[in-house]
C-alpha cells in the first residue's frame, strides 16, 4: 500500500532492484538519463504520471487506484 510519495520512490526502486536492472539500463528504457532515474527515485513528487506509468509498464507493475480498505464505491467501478 501507497500512502506518502517517498514510499513510491523506494518502492520503485525495490522493484527495479529484484528484476537486477541497474539505474542505467531502467534509463536507457526509459529516455531519460541515469542521473534523472536517481534523482526521481529520491524525489518521486516530481514523477509526471505519464512517468510514473511508463516507469511500472517497464518494470511489470500495476498501479491500481482503490478506496482505503480496498472497498470501491459503486461510483468508482467502470464498466468497460
Amino acid at each position: 500500500m501507497l500512502v506518502t510519495a517517498s514510499q513510491l520512490g523506494s518502492i520503485l526502486q525495490a522493484a527495479r532492484k529484484a528484476r537486477g536492472m541497474t539505474q542505467s539500463a531502467l534509463a536507457a528504457r526509459l529516455g531519460l538519463s541515469q542521473s534523472r532515474v536517481s534523482y526521481l527515485e529520491l524525489s518521486p513528487h516530481d514523477l509526471s504520471l505519464a512517468q510514473l506509468l511508463a516507469w511500472c509498464s517497464t518494470l511489470g507493475l500495476e498501479l491500481t487506484i482503490d478506496a482505503r480498505g480496498g472497498a470501491a464505491t459503486p461510483a468508482m467501478q467502470a464498466d468497460w
